[in-house]
């Protein structure tokens, strides 16, 4: 027996011409809203910027993505991160008191050979990092 699967489920039916109802939800609102501005000023002037900002708004609703997302689910991640609790972790780190050392060991220290590598920049950082991370591995080993 052989079934039908739905593809691209995804994807909004388009209802009105090329708009999604979404879409045109969004873009009726905003010119419903704009009316509403219009009747109560009366004069077009005064009604100018508040109408232009409404219809952007609801344009931007409409049709602006964010990381291929939607604009309204961003605003809605947004405000929900911004209301919400945040628990914040800090672990302090117990580092033992360092003896500063004295005349024999400074002279041991001056015996060690650090290789000097002259071929470029990046081969020095590289070769810092290097040492850094294999000490800080040992102090973890620890």
């Amino acid at each position: 027996m052989r079934f039908q699967v739905p593809q691209f489920i995804e994807v909004e039916d388009k209802i009105f011409g090329p708009l999604t109802l979404k879409q045109f939800i969004y873009l009726a609102g905003g010119g419903g809203l704009s009316f509403v501005v219009y009747a109560f000023t009366n004069s077009l002037l005064v009604s100018a910027l508040p109408i232009i900002v409404i219809m952007s708004a609801s344009a931007a609703l409409a049709f602006y993505k964010i990381n291929k997302r939607p604009l309204i689910l961003v605003l809605e991640s947004a405000f929900k991160y911004y209301i919400g609790n945040k628990l914040y972790l800090w672990k302090k780190e117990n580092k033992a008191p360092t003896a500063t050392p004295d005349a024999d060991t400074m002279n041991n220290y001056s015996t060690v050979v650090v290789p000097k590598i002259a071929a470029s920049k990046l081969k020095d950082l590289t070769w810092s990092l290097d040492v850094q991370e294999s000490i800080y591995s040992k102090e973890s080993q620890k």
